[in-house]
């Protein structure tokens, strides 16, 4: 069965080092987007089981209103786990992820093999 992964960060370098990261899952589906907006309209259209969600991007929407608007919409909710990826990790920042309805949070500089330890957590959560 494919597994639809959605990245989502502003800083291209980033979004290539976790493609190249989890290029080894069989069966995943690799989608990409630059903000918040596109990522929006991206889930909705992919209906991803994962997305990997900066927090601070530029545009109408930031990591948090992405997650939050995946977690309250009735198709996305139940299905897309998401992991919110942040230079941020202060208590209030890990706060405003749960509220958002977050289903883990890396801090960055994270390691390659942290990043498929969560990603391969939340796939086998979703089973």
């Amino acid at each position: 069965m494919t597994v639809r992964i959605l990245i989502v960060d502003d800083q291209p370098d980033i979004r290539k080092l976790i493609s190249l990261t989890l290029q080894h899952l069989d069966d995943a589906e690799l989608h990409e987007a630059d903000n918040g907006g596109d990522a929006w309209r991206l889930a909705q259209d992919l209906k991803p089981d994962l997305m990997l969600l900066d927090v601070m991007m530029p545009g109408e929407l930031d990591g948090y209103q992405v997650c939050s608007k995946v977690k309250k919409d009735p198709l996305l909710g139940p299905r897309t786990k998401v992991i919110l990826l942040t230079a941020r990790a202060q208590k209030e920042d890990l706060e405003a992820g749960q509220r958002a309805g977050a289903d883990a949070y890396l801090t960055k500089a994270f390691s390659p093999l942290k990043l498929l330890d969560k990603v391969d957590e939340m796939l086998e959560a979703r089973s």
